[in-house]
């Protein structure tokens, strides 16, 4: 087999410590190193020293960062490849045989290095997902405060569609407060809620002691202070976000998804596009493109693989813009519940949607939605060709008249 790179290094990349194989037209050789910064730029000095210029590594949680940050300052072409990608040969499950062989695939030309975005979108991705993080966690706590209140018997969910809106948060404190009268809870409310006094007073009646006022009142901190840090969240992305505002109206222009969720899609896949050439390179990189299963000439269902946080973050997105009865996503989730998988129906919509997005940030065009009819058109269409060829095979021509053969 033909060498490719002469001068290559491949890294086994563990907690503590990292073992780097070297090797050129000169030999081989074999170092340990630990993680600490000191000693990884011992390990980029040694790595200058013997000329590497081509390294590769696993992506082994996220130890490989450290390594990545300094390696990346440097001339070197670095390579953070999927462990998966890398199938073990037999008898080679030592850390030295790992990093040799890493860099004898290296040499050859048979690691392809996974998407790594540059420094600032990495850390505008931190941002982001600790977002997504807090945003499920004041969920969960929301759903707590609903499960203390059903176990009290208050029903107030009952009645308000939003339990901490402005007349449910108000209620809420009245019954931390003491507040016993259920009219006089009921008079809190606020807007259109005050035409519910009636139901209001019965939702309330309930057994809320102490026990649940204690409760209740640590619930409705933790979601305050989740509030909070949401917010300064939210206003260090928005500044974070000012270069890309005009891929962020592209996206938020698609019906049904919102800024946030554009926030999210740029944050993981960026505006640079020449990372993926092709769409089906975005979709398979996002596990939205079904596998290959043939044998024996039968096809069987593939499967997309687990994926990372921009396939859950398509899937919610595709959970949005299905809801909409008057879009295309609308109606290719509708078309493919039919077939009785709604999950699937789902990775389909949100795969065409990912699609639709790569294309708009890599030929900088707007999204233009195909209508929720557009596929009963294409069947009408269908159906209309089917006819003509049908009476063409009867002996009919265009004109519609039947065609007499000589004899």
């Amino acid at each position: 087999m033909e060498i490719v790179r002469e001068y290559v290094s491949g890294l086994d990349v563990h907690k503590k410590s990292v073992v780097a194989a070297v090797i050129t037209p000169q030999g081989r050789r074999v170092k340990t190193f630990s993680t600490t910064t000191r000693a990884l730029l011992e390990l980029v000095d040694w790595l200058k020293a013997e000329g590497v210029r081509h390294v590769a590594m696993e992506s082994t949680g996220i130890y490989w960062r450290p390594i990545f940050n300094l390696l990346e300052q440097t001339e070197m072409e670095v390579l953070v490849v999927n462990a998966g990608h890398m199938k073990q040969v037999p008898g080679r499950k030592t850390d030295v045989k790992d990093a040799e062989w890493i860099a004898e695939l290296l040499q050859y030309g048979l690691l392809k290095g996974s998407f790594v975005p540059h420094r600032g979108q990495r850390e505008l991705r931190d941002l982001l997902r600790y977002r997504r993080t807090l945003i499920e966690q004041r969920a969960d706590e929301v759903k707590r405060v609903q499960k203390l209140l059903e176990g009290a018997n208050i029903k107030l969910a009952n009645v308000a569609a939003d339990v901490l809106g402005v007349s449910g948060r108000a209620m809420l404190e009245g019954l931390i407060e003491g507040q016993q009268g259920n009219a006089e809870l009921a008079h809190l409310a606020r807007g259109r809620m005050k035409s519910k006094q009636r139901q209001l007073e019965e939702a309330l009646e309930g057994s809320f002691g102490p026990h649940q006022r204690w409760m209740l009142r640590r619930h409705l901190d933790l979601i305050d202070f989740h509030d909070g840090k949401l917010k300064e969240l939210d206003a260090e992305v928005a500044e974070r976000m000012r270069p890309f505002l005009a891929a962020l109206n592209h996206i938020d222009a698609i019906p049904g998804l919102g800024q946030q969720t554009a926030q999210e899609i740029v944050g993981e896949i960026g505006t640079d596009m020449s990372q993926f050439p092709t769409d089906r390179q975005i979709a398979s990189w996002a596990k939205l493109s079904p596998g290959s299963n043939e044998s024996g000439g039968k096809k069987r269902p593939g499967r997309t693989g687990k994926g990372g946080p921009i396939r859950h973050i398509m899937i919610r997105a595709a959970l949005n813009v299905s809801r909409n009865p008057n879009s295309y996503y609308g109606a290719m989730y509708r078309r493919l519940c039919k077939r009785g998988c709604k999950e699937r129906a789902l990775v389909a919509v949100a795969h065409a949607l990912l699609v639709a997005i790569y294309h708009m940030l890599r030929d900088g065009t707007v999204h233009q939605d195909l209508g929720a009819n557009y596929f009963d058109e294409r069947r009408r269409e269908q159906s209309a060709r089917n006819a003509v060829r049908a009476l063409r095979l009867q002996g009919h021509d265009r004109e519609g008249t039947r065609a007499v053969s000589g004899g």
